[in-house]
């Protein structure tokens, strides 16, 4: 109603009228005709919903993947342990490694474009409960048609007016969407931060960039602050779903009243991880670098090189196998040039260094382990 009154107003300023005489223009006869609050909000709601999502979330989502499809490449040829359980496991490429998070931003995408079709059905003309009374027919075609013409997007009118009168699937669902974004951003930063942390008693695998000054107290200090910004927002949108879900479940037979609540966290969510995840690319993921040195000093202290030997002895031998490679710094053996190619070799043993000689014994020893009964037929 009170839009309605704002309206009648402003047309009645503009016709050279005395504002607030509703006259020529009343807000319930002629600004308010056919037409209720209990369409036309729920009417706004998915035309705000959409406008927000293609034209702030998905071009932010997008080119966050790209920035990162970028790191993928340039991180390709750089071997790194993985971890499982937050234990030592066996290797990867760092680029292996991004491309998981751009597929799931890709995913997301999908999941977000997926939610839109239900968002462009638009409620108007159902008037109070669905009926369309004091309408007049095609009135909410009409309506679909001139807001697609303003808005330069695509809106039809809802084929069931009682369904988007009484419950708001479609938000919730929207919603649902930006709550699996969440969780993967949740992810990728938790995981980026991990990887950055130290710089010398941390994993320090990725360099991350110095955008401030991380403390007042402790010189030098820089922190991931990007990521943790991140991550702080992914929560909140996590919470937003869960009030959008239990206002979703709200609808009480002909109408759910919860509109407000629903579309104030839809659209906040929507605006928030837009922000996010501009600053997140622009700040962080442009400027991120990997540590070739550290990450390869922790490869070659792991013991996931065995599992290149297991497929030839058994796994009591691969233990014995291991620690002698990585006891006597052997560089090759003639099991290992013939199982074990020379490029992984240099991926995934410790060399001995230039300088370094390995004992006879110990070479006599590895001779014997590499012929040994352990090698299966």
């Amino acid at each position: 109603m009170n839009a309605n009154e704002v309206i009648s107003n402003r047309a009645i300023e503009i016709l050279g009228g005395t504002m607030g005489s509703k006259k020529p223009v009343h807000p319930n006869d002629h600004v308010n005709m056919s037409a209720s609050s209990n369409d036309t909000f729920p009417t706004v709601m998915h035309i705000a919903a959409v406008l927000e999502i293609e034209d702030s979330l998905l071009p932010a989502l997008t080119s966050l993947k790209d920035a990162l499809q970028k790191k993928v490449d340039q991180f390709n040829d750089i071997i790194k342990i993985g971890r499982t359980h937050l234990q030592d496991a066996t290797p990867l490429t760092l680029g292996q490694e991004f491309s998981g998070y751009v597929s799931q931003l890709e995913r997301n995408i999908t999941r977000v474009e997926n939610s839109l079709p239900d968002l462009r059905l638009l409620a108007q003309g159902g008037t109070a409960v669905g009926t369309g009374i004091n309408t007049f027919k095609g009135f909410d075609e009409a309506i679909a048609e001139e807001v697609s013409k303003m808005t330069g997007k695509q809106f039809k009118t809802s084929p069931n007016k009682f369904e988007v009168l009484a419950a708001h699937d479609a938000v919730v669902e929207a919603s649902g969407a930006l709550n699996t974004l969440a969780a993967s951003l949740f992810k990728i930063a938790q995981d980026i931060r991990f990887l950055g942390s130290g710089p010398r008693c941390g994993l320090g695998e990725l360099q991350l960039p110095e955008n401030e000054p991380g403390s007042s107290i402790m010189p030098g200090k820089v922190n991931p602050t990007q990521c943790e910004s991140l991550t702080m927002i992914c929560a909140q949108v996590m919470g937003n779903h869960v009030a959008t879900t239990v206002s979703g479940m709200n609808g009480n037979f002909e109408l759910n009243v919860f509109k407000p609540v629903m579309i104030r966290n839809l659209l906040h969510s929507v605006r928030i991880l837009s922000d996010g995840m501009k600053s997140f690319e622009k700040n962080l993921v442009v400027g991120l670098e990997a540590d070739r040195k550290r990450i390869e000093s922790i490869l070659h202290e792991r013991y996931a090189s065995s599992l290149f030997l297991s497929f030839h002895l058994l796994y009591l031998s691969v233990l014995t196998w291991t620690h002698l490679v990585l006891c006597l710094s052997l560089a090759s053996t003639p099991l290992l040039d013939t199982i074990w190619p020379p490029r992984s070799q240099r991926m995934l043993t410790r060399r001995a260094s230039p300088s370094s000689r390995v004992p006879w014994s110990s070479r006599l020893l590895a001779r014997r382990i590499s012929t040994s009964t352990f090698v299966q037929s």
